[in-house]
């Protein structure tokens, strides 16, 4: 396998990503993540999965990491027949594929009502 490629699981398979680097490091980008968990959960396990969270993006490789909870609100509309649940804005460096492996993460995540990744304009 060539260097600067990493292997990760997709539906279909494996999946190669081509990490871009510069200079022979990984290049790093910011990112923001809103979460929201579900409401049925005690302030106690909310903060925890939390905190779960940042263990992963700091075993992926995330630097400045900085999580920021709003806690529970009411939602626009009814997710799931929910209507409020616990915000999160966390904002984290990372490379790309640590992105990827984090949306499957939260995707495959029952507490996670929704998530959203950006990348804030600099």
């Amino acid at each position: 396998m060539p260097a600067g490629t990493v292997i990760l699981p997709h539906r279909r398979g494996l999946l190669r990503v081509k990490q871009m680097t510069k200079g022979g490091d990984a290049v790093l980008r910011q990112y923001e993540l809103m979460t929201i968990h579900r409401p049925e959960l005690t302030e106690g396990e909310y903060r925890e999965k939390v905190s779960e969270l940042g263990e992963f993006l700091a075993n992926q490789g995330a630097v400045n990491q900085e999580a920021d909870p709003w806690g529970k609100r009411r939602l626009a509309y009814k997710i799931d027949h929910v209507s409020e649940g616990y915000y999160t804005v966390s904002r984290f460096e990372s490379e790309p594929a640590t992105v990827d492996a984090l949306r499957r993460v939260l995707s495959l995540a029952d507490e996670v009502l929704r998530h959203k990744v950006v990348r804030p304009e600099s």
